[in-house]
């Protein structure tokens, strides 16, 4: 995964209306009813069949820490789906998404002015049909690169051209970010 996805995943799971399992034993069987299978739950984790019946049984409470955090990652991944689709069709039709992060910005303007690629740190809302653009590309699996374009341009016109106000023919470069969340 790359930075912008795992963004969206942990906005997703801010919008959970319920915690899910804690015990190792009710995750695995969580799974288990999503995926039918023990042996299919097994493949997912990279742990063995029995593995996975000791976990059922409660057997093995405590698993190695690698394995709890795939266990934890694929619970959370298919955790509430219709309450997570109904929050990203909210903010793809009328409230978009906030967009923090820091990272470096370059510009390509009408020469004259500076375009220098500099650190910033921004904090800005950006309208709807960014966020269901965004949300599409990610459904498509593209990759990092497409996802970045998109949040640059957002970020170009909302942020930087003010909405058209301003800075008519600059065009912005998202890179080396630092850190990146959003919320929806």
């Amino acid at each position: 995964m790359n930075d912008i996805d795992d963004a969206l995943e942990r906005a997703d799971h801010e919008v959970f209306t319920r915690e899910p399992p804690k015990s190792t034993q009710k995750r695995v069987e969580f799974l288990l009813d999503k995926l039918k299978t023990t042996r299919a739950v097994a493949d997912l984790l990279s742990v063995s069949q029995r593995s996975v019946e000791r976990y059922l049984k409660g057997q093995r409470k405590k698993p190695p820490q690698a394995i709890a955090d795939r266990i934890d990652a694929e619970v959370r991944r298919r955790w509430q789906p219709r309450v997570r689709l109904r929050r990203r069709r909210q903010a793809a039709t009328r409230t978009g998404i906030t967009v923090e992060t820091r990272a470096r910005f370059g510009y390509t303007a009408p020469i004259g002015t500076t375009d220098d690629p500099r650190l910033r740190r921004l904090t800005v809302h950006l309208p709807p049909q960014y966020a269901d653009r965004l949300f599409q590309a990610q459904r498509q699996g593209v990759g990092d690169r497409q996802l970045r374009e998109i949040v640059a341009e957002g970020l170009q016109e909302v942020y930087f051209k003010d909405g058209g106000r301003r800075a008519q023919n600059l065009d912005v470069e998202f890179s080396d970010i630092d850190y990146f969340d959003v919320s929806f």
